[in-house]
């Protein structure tokens, strides 16, 4: 399993390099459409599936993920990768970026410390979010890019550093569990530390050019990026939290196991989607 976790590691982390690597935006864009439609099904998989059905072939969820990532490799690769921020159209996506940064904020993340992992998975509401959702990561994480590697890559760390500080911030400190009933692992403890040390990492990288950190300074102050940072953080948390509740629901451990020694894209990326809308809208 190692082994396996290891090598997908690598071979991601290479393809990723090589398309960031290039002047055109295309490679990058079309490989995440790709993760998208991956993720689509996946979420579908979860919340079409009655319990301890996730496994089961699911046509419907298929199509649907086949379909937005094809139309999305479509749509970029022949509109020659204009810059989807500007002009009528980056109005439409900023209205999305709203609209779900809204229904995470105010919607999902209250609902996290109510909802029972016990209910049935099939919910019309959240597979109906599903594609927004996904839509909504996959055009800010296209903007984020347009701003520069540097800046996408500042962003994405906030994610990643507020993950592994809380892993082991919960492992030598956890005591009281933060959401028992959809991940027993999860340690308030664990998640006070993962904000800090993402709050510390913005913070710290605005000292830099061209970073995620120096954007949101340089919009609103030392004090505005710090309190920010702290939202983008706990955002991080519940998306984590939201697919381990689908999962949960779902009976599985797994979102899918396309990624051998990872389990599946929506694993990789879940506290990604809530938070890059609202990041690319706040700087």
């Amino acid at each position: 399993m190692l082994g396996q976790r290891v090598a997908t590691a690598v071979v991601l982390l290479a393809v990723l390099a090589g398309v960031l690597s290039v002047a055109d935006p295309r490679p990058f864009e079309i490989l995440m459409a790709v993760f998208v439609g991956c993720a689509l099904w996946e979420w579908w998989r979860l919340t079409l599936a009655p319990r301890g059905g996730a496994g089961r072939p699911n046509p419907a969820a298929l199509a649907a993920g086949i379909g937005l990532g094809l139309a999305l490799v479509a749509w970029r690769w022949t509109s020659g990768g204009a810059d989807l921020s500007s002009g009528p159209g980056g109005t439409l996506w900023r209205a999305l970026w709203i609209a779900v940064s809204l229904v995470w904020v105010f919607g999902l993340v209250p609902m996290l410390f109510r909802a029972s992992a016990e209910v049935e998975p099939r919910n019309p509401w959240l597979t109906a979010l599903a594609p927004f959702a996904l839509l909504a990561a996959w055009s800010a994480l296209t903007a984020a890019f347009g701003r520069g590697v540097t800046f996408l890559l500042t962003l994405m760390a906030l994610v990643w550093v507020a993950d592994i500080a809380a892993y082991f911030v919960g492992r030598a400190l956890g005591r009281r569990k933060l959401a028992p009933h959809i991940s027993p692992g999860k340690t308030r403890e664990g998640a006070l530390g993962g904000i800090v040390c993402a709050v510390v990492f913005v913070l710290a990288s605005a000292m830099y050019p061209g970073t995620f950190g120096g954007a949101l300074v340089a919009r609103w102050g030392w004090l505005g990026a710090l309190l920010l940072a702290v939202v983008l953080a706990v955002l991080s948390i519940a998306g984590d939290l939201f697919e381990s509740l689908i999962k949960r629901r779902a009976g599985v451990k797994d979102s899918s196991r396309l990624l051998p020694g990872h389990g599946g894209v929506l694993d990789r990326i879940d506290a990604l989607i809530p938070v890059l809308p609202l990041a690319v809208l706040l700087s």
